[in-house]
Order: structure tokens, then C-alpha cells, then sequence
């Protein structure tokens, strides 16, 4: 079997980038942060994704056809939020989002609330709604009915974000059935200002929303797995990760800059073992064979173990023989020696005998966008986040390729997480609303199908259920040092070739490079980090 691609100079690699994609393998996203260049870009209107809701007077929405249904139950009093800080605080190479998100400044006046709240209540629902569905709330108590006062008011001036954090912290703060039942109000507040075919931050309210309502009713990983079970058929799944493949650079990312640090790596090795932690359609590797098929002498033997894990084979519609097999007709079109070996599992279960490393071959690992996956010890005692970086270690790599979000949850409490999923999701959605028109269906399916439930499970479970654990570049680093790796500063021709690539996106996303990586970010706003490792 063959295969060829290399990545030889960022001009090849440019041009071999911005050939159309047959099959896009579903990755998901993460962040990272560190500390480095000052870097700044261009800013850009804001949108994002919303769920079905009515519109209120004093609101400008666009039409919402029901798009996206996670769950719209009701809430009964359920106290289990905690409020804590971020533990690992964000870092970045000098992005600034806008500004820092904050909570409301809330408003207590502390006097004849109870009156007060009877006439909040009588103007935002009527009189009849004493004998409607709202009869049923308690009659909530000063301390959070009267902090969130003016948001239950529903001035036309209310700042969509100031209610999602808002919201949140009430359902964080949240200690009686009163409160709840303020909660209850918030987030009918967040219902009449969202939708799935608005500006990017009323799409995105709407799934934070959802995420809300599940955390709630301790639905979490039941709605997450809904989601799952609910996806499209592969070939909807496909074309869904084809849009976001074509609109948004962070799949190019990723392939451009893991094959030129990989191909610089394992120069003039004649036999080289890649194992690929996501293989999905293999399509990366595509490129990384045609440009080692040029290689002066010939090209060197390739083999690739491609892990793999269910989902990655639901959106494929079948097993890792498909990709054993695409990968072998293309290697031999070019002329490549080539092996493939799958291994069908989860990263979790990955044991040394699962990669069968060789004596004599030039091992590259890839990590694309899913070592955050891995529970850590926060999770679980055996660590498979770090077991797995252990494990690679010992077979002495020539390079490990690692991509993740700029983002921190891991470890996170509810609220400074739900704070850290909004800033982070608001900059993504922004870029995925600029390549297309607000009403583009295809947009819209790619957002609902690869997006929301990532959204949904960040902010609704937690413990083993929660799969979406992003941590910042400044933990990523001090985890592979830890697990005995150096770093292997990526070179100015990876970033040469990410930036050609670029080209070809709006010019507010920007690349800056801090501790030997490389940031792609939106605006002012770090997404995605590629760095290597020995």
C-alpha cells in the first residue's frame, strides 16, 4: 500500500490546502492560553446561536423557525450549583475580546419589594397570568428578585450577554424554590431574546440557555446523549463538517500546521509511523503524502495508525477499513509505500500494544483537538489525560503534534465556566457568521449538528459526563513537561504556511506566536493553539 503528501514549502502547502476537501473529519474544538506576543485584530459584528423563542415588544429578532429542540422543561427546584473561581487563570499572548465579561451590576433597592415585584409581575405577564401557567411560582424572596430587578423589567435596553451571565448566576446562587422561581423569570427574560436565525449571540443564547435548563433538572448528560443519538445521518453529519471546513479556518489550521512541523521533523527518514489520535476520514494525511512523494530519492515508507472512536465512525458511515482503504488507493496513485492499522477505540482505552511501535521508524503522534477528551484527575484517578502522554513519552517520538482550543473549563466551577463558554463561543460563532449569509440554512445545520451540544454539555453535567474539559496552553505545557517532554518551537515556515492559508479568510482572524506556538484567533480573541513536542 502507498500514500504521498508532504508539506515542502508554505507555498506548496498553500496551494495543496485550498484544494477542495472530499471528506472532512469531525474534530472537535478546544482552547488553550498563554502568555507572549502582543497581537490584535479587526473587529466584527457580533453573532450567535439561538433556540426557538417568541419575540417580546422592544426587541428586534429575526423570524425563528424551530431549528434546534435540546429541551424547553420547565425547572423545579434543584440546588447544586457552586460558585468558585477559575483555578488555572486564562493566559493568552495579549488577545483582548472586547471587554472582560462581567456580571450585571445588579439593583437593590430594598424597599417595598414585595409591591414592587407585583407590579413587575402584572406588567411583564398581565393580570390574566395570576390564573395562567405562572401561578404556580412561589413568590420570590428580596435577595434575588430584587437584584435582578431591572433585567425583570425587560427595558428595551437590555445587553443579551448581561442576561445569559445574569441567569446563570441566579441559578448559581439560587437556595430556595423562591429562587428559583426568579430564576423561572430570568430565563423567561432569555427566552424572548434568542433564536436560532439571529445575530450570533441570540443563536448562541439560546443553546447556553438550554444548557441552563438541563443543568437545572439534572438532565445534563441525558439531553448531551439525546443530542448524540439525535445527529444526522452520516452523510448530514459530513456535509455539515464540510460547511464549517469551508467557512472557518480551524481544520486548515490544524492539518497546515501539524503536517509542515511533522514533515520538517522526520526529514530524510525512510521509514516513518504516524499514529493519529483522530483519524476520522484521514483526508490530512492526503496532503502529507503528496508532498513526501516528492522527495528527492523517492518517498519513504509510510504507516499510519489511525485511533478512532464512535462518533468519528458515525459521521464516516462505517469502520477504520474505510479509511485503511482510501488512504492505500491514494499512497499507491502517488507512488508511497504505505500501511495502515486501526485501532477502534477510545483514547481512554489505548494501551501499548494497541500502536504497534517499531524499532527503526520515525514515530510522529498527532493530537488533533481531542487530548481534552481525556479525563484527568480531577475526574478520575487513573488520569488518562495524562496516562496517555506518558505512555507516548516512552516510545521516544521524533515529535508529538498537539491542537487544542484556547479555553478553560476543566476544572472550572458552573459560573466562571458558563462565563468562560460564552466569551469563548461568542468569538466563534462571530467568525462562522461572517463567511455566511444570517439566513443560510447550511450555517445553521453545521452550527446545531457540530456546535451545541459541546455547548450543552460544558455548561449542564459535569463529573464523567462531562466530556468537554478545555484547558489553557499555559496547563498543556506544564502537563507534557511534566510528563517528560520538551518543547520543539514550531518554525517560521509553519507559520508562513498557516498565514498563506489565511489568506483566504476574513481578515479578522490573526495568527501570533508565544512560547514556540502558534494562536489563531478571532478579533482579539485566541481559539485555537498548535504546538510540538520531542
Amino acid at each position: 500500500m502507498q500514500t504521498s503528501q508532504e508539506s515542502e514549502s508554505s507555498d506548496t502547502i498553500h496551494s495543496l490546502y485550498h484544494q477542495p476537501m472530499q471528506q472532512i473529519e469531525p474534530c472537535c474544538f478546544s482552547h488553550i492560553s498563554s502568555q507572549g506576543t502582543s497581537m490584535t485584530y479587526q473587529t466584527y459584528n457580533d453573532q450567535f446561536f439561538t433556540l426557538e423563542s417568541s419575540p417580546a415588544p422592544g426587541y428586534v429578532i429575526y423570524d425563528s423557525p424551530s431549528a434546534v429542540s435540546i429541551s424547553s422543561n420547565r425547572s423545579p427546584y434543584s440546588p447544586h450549583c457552586s460558585q468558585s473561581y477559575l483555578s488555572d487563570q486564562h493566559q493568552s499572548p495579549e488577545f483582548t475580546y472586547g471587554s472582560p465579561l462581567s456580571g450585571s451590576s445588579m439593583v437593590d433597592d430594598g424597599n417595598e419589594y414585595g409591591h414592587m415585584l407585583r407590579e413587575l409581575e402584572m406588567k411583564l405577564l398581565g393580570p390574566e397570568s395570576f390564573t395562567d401557567d405562572h401561578c404556580n411560582y412561589p413568590t420570590p424572596d428580596a435577595s434575588l428578585a430584587m437584584k435582578y430587578n431591572h433585567i425583570l423589567q425587560m427595558n428595551p435596553g437590555l445587553d443579551l450577554k448581561e442576561v445569559l451571565l445574569a441567569c446563570a448566576e441566579a441559578a448559581s446562587e439560587a437556595e430556595s424554590e423562591a429562587d428559583m422561581a426568579t430564576v423561572n423569570r430570568l430565563m423567561d427574560v432569555l427566552e424572548r431574546m434568542v433564536s436560532v436565525t439571529g445575530e450570533p449571540i441570540q443563536r448562541l443564547g439560546a443553546y447556553m440557555l438550554e444548557g441552563i435548563r438541563a443543568r437545572l433538572i439534572s438532565s445534563g448528560s441525558v439531553i448531551y446523549k439525546n443530542l448524540k443519538c439525535k445527529e444526522p445521518t452520516s452523510s448530514e453529519l459530513m456535509s455539515s463538517m464540510r460547511v464549517l471546513y469551508d467557512i472557518c479556518p480551524y481544520y486548515k489550521f490544524a492539518y497546515t500546521s501539524s503536517n509542515v512541523a511533522i514533515e520538517e521533523a522526520v526529514e530524510n527518514e525512510p521509514r516513518i509511523h504516524i499514529i493519529d489520535f483522530c483519524i476520522a476520514q484521514g483526508s490530512q494525511w492526503m496532503f502529507l503524502m503528496k508532498g513526501l512523494a516528492r522527495r528527492p530519492g523517492g518517498p519513504p515508507h509510510i504507516r499510519i495508525t489511525g485511533v478512532d472512536d464512535t462518533d468519528s465512525s458515525h459521521a464516516r458511515g462505517g469502520g477504520l477499513h474505510l479509511v485503511g482503504q482510501r488512504l492505500s488507493e491514494f499512497a499507491e496513485s502517488c507512488g508511497v509505500p504505505f500501511e495502515f492499522h486501526g485501532a477502534a477505540m477510545s483514547g481512554c482505552k489505548v494501551e501499548r500494544d494497541n500502536l504497534r511501535v517499531r524499532a527503526g521508524e520515525a514515530l510522529a503522534v498527532n493530537f488533533p483537538y481531542m487530548l481534552h477528551h481525556m479525563p484527568d484527575e480531577s475526574v478520575s484517578t487513573q488520569n488518562h489525560r495524562d496516562r496517555l502522554l506518558r505512555l507516548i513519552k516512552s516510545f521516544s517520538p521524533k515529535i508529538v503534534t498537539l491542537l487544542e482550543q484556547e479555553s478553560n473549563t476543566n476544572t472550572a466551577s458552573f459560573f466562571p465556566r458558563f462565563r468562560e463558554t460564552l466569551d469563548y463561543y461568542a468569538a466563534m460563532f462571530e467568525s462562522i457568521d461572517a463567511a455566511r449569509p444570517r439566513d443560510d440554512k447550511q450555517r445553521i445545520s453545521a452550527e446545531e449538528h457540530c456546535v451545541a451540544r459541546d455547548i450543552v454539555n460544558i455548561i449542564a453535567c459535569e463529573g464523567a459526563d462531562r466530556v468537554e474539559r478545555h484547558e489553557p496552553f499555559g496547563k498543556w505545557r506544564s502537563r507534557l513537561t511534566m510528563a517528560g517532554f520538551t518543547p520543539c518551537p514550531l518554525s517560521s515556515s509553519v507559520a508562513k504556511a498557516v498565514r498563506d492559508m489565511l489568506k483566504d479568510y476574513s481578515g479578522n482572524y490573526g495568527l501570533a506566536e508565544s512560547y514556540g506556538a502558534l494562536f489563531l484567533g478571532w478579533k482579539n480573541r485566541p481559539l485555537s493553539t498548535c504546538s510540538a513536542w520531542r
